[in-house]
């Protein structure tokens, strides 16, 4: 019997028409068209540009040393072993740390990065130490080592003196003025004791001994501190300016700073700084070795 066509939808037959016509109008969009040449190129760079890490498969294994490494990596921060839900929770931070960091890897994400690159040329830094694995020097060598190093072991100056304090805050009048009045009352004098209730009264200590120029300035300040250790025992001197206000001085004792004797070093001390100085060595040499393999072309400059 016949199909009856009576109920078919009105204009189903011109749809694929209808389509083609929304294809053609939406060809002509501007936004369109720029997202689909957006991906067009985005497809050629993936296909030309080259990998420079292989892909590393799908496996992600913890060797014993990673979980020592992690398991260390948290006692040494919170002095105690992590407790079973934080240690699940440093495994997943360790996996997570690899998951993406192999999926930057897939998309390029290395390349062409100042950061990464600078990290690296640490890391290699880091492994060029490692590397120079030192012996124990002898102790001729440490003795001729000394003698060309001796000043990074040198003691420091010491000064042993009281000081008078004028404060600028006093109502007296300028504390430059009133310390050298009090000078002329002190220049006779050659003991602390002898400055008794002159001047103002000074937040911290009015005698010091054995001091370094550095426990020195900090309290007095740099300039007060190399002023300080030009000055002679015996006798009050100044005044002196320091951060704090003017000062009248009275060196008691100083003890010029020094190189120490190869004996009075301590041996422990003497070889870490040997060693030290012989990785830096080491990554110098190595370092000139790989600089070597290359060439170095800069732009010419304006004036050139």
């Amino acid at each position: 019997m016949p199909r009856d066509h009576s109920d078919k939808a009105p204009g189903a037959e011109q749809l694929p028409q209808t389509v083609r016509q929304r294809i053609r109008k939406a060809l002509h969009e501007p936004l369109l068209l720029f997202l689909l040449i957006g991906a067009a190129i985005f497809m050629l760079y993936l296909a030309v540009t080259p990998r420079r890490v292989a892909d590393p498969g799908s496996r992600i294994e913890l060797t014993s040393d990673d979980m020592r490494q992690i398991e260390l990596g948290w006692t040494a921060k919170w002095k105690r072993p992590p407790t079973p839900a934080e240690w699940h929770d440093l495994v997943e931070d360790a996996v997570r740390e690899e998951v993406l960091y192999r999926e930057a890897l897939k998309l390029g994400l290395d390349q062409d990065d100042t950061i990464v690159r600078r990290r690296l040329g640490q890391k290699l830094e880091f492994l060029m130490e490692d590397v120079s694995a030192l012996r124990d020097p002898t102790v001729p060598e440490l003795k001729a080592w000394y003698g060309q190093h001796g000043a990074q072991f040198a003691l420091p100056a010491k000064v042993t003196f009281c000081h008078a304090y004028f404060s600028p805050d006093s109502p007296g009048g300028p504390a430059e003025a009133r310390a050298k009045a009090a000078l002329a009352q002190l220049r006779s004098k050659s003991s602390c004791g002898a400055s008794g209730s002159i001047g103002d009264r000074f937040p911290d200590y009015d005698y010091y001994a054995n001091r370094s120029p550095d426990e020195v300035a900090n309290v007095f300040g740099t300039q007060f501190a190399k002023a300080l250790f030009l000055l002679r025992p015996g006798g009050w001197q100044g005044p002196v300016e320091s951060g704090l206000g003017w000062h009248l001085i009275l060196v008691e004792a100083m003890t010029p700073g020094r190189v120490p004797a190869f004996s009075e070093v301590d041996r422990a001390e003497m070889e870490s700084a040997w060693q030290d100085d012989q990785r830096a060595e080491a990554k110098r040499k190595a370092f000139a070795a790989m600089r070597a393999n290359y060439q170095v072309v800069l732009p010419k400059s304006p004036a050139s």
